[in-house]
């Protein structure tokens, strides 16, 4: 969340991914940082220790809804 804080903050187009289990951080994180609406998409959780190809495949699904939050065509 704060990567992305920080990014949004220097003018570079950025998207935080989270887990389900970390939503009510990042919405607490996000507030705090005074950025409410920095786009995130909310990913399965867990993803760390699935497995390279679960996070392959993970990551080729949200690919479509990385870009639309950041405003590209998918």
């Amino acid at each position: 969340m704060r990567d992305g804080i920080n990014l949004a903050r220097r003018g570079i187009p950025a998207v935080a991914l989270v887990t389900e289990e970390f939503l009510p951080q990042s919405v607490f994180v996000a507030q705090a940082s005074g950025m409410p609406d920095i786009p995130r998409i909310i990913l399965p959780h867990p993803i760390a220790g699935t497995g390279k190809e679960a996070m392959r495949k993970v990551a080729e699904s949200y690919v479509p809804a990385m870009l639309t939050a950041l405003g590209r065509p998918a």
